[in-house]
């Protein structure tokens, strides 16, 4: 199967948006590439106001 082939090789991430995920799996000496991201908010302040809160 092919899932016995995935299971048994080298984890590898691609991590797009939150920083905090790659730092965790550097951490576990895992590779990983980090993209940062954001969903855009096209123009509507309503949408950016609240992408604001979720980011803290």
């Amino acid at each position: 199967m092919e899932t016995d082939k995935l299971l048994q090789s080298e984890v590898r991430v691609i991590n797009i948006g939150l920083a905090e995920f790659a730092h965790d799996l550097e951490r576990c000496d895992v590779p990983v590439v980090h993209v940062e991201w954001s969903p855009p908010a096209v123009g509507d302040p309503r949408i950016a106001a609240l992408l604001a809160k979720l980011g803290g």
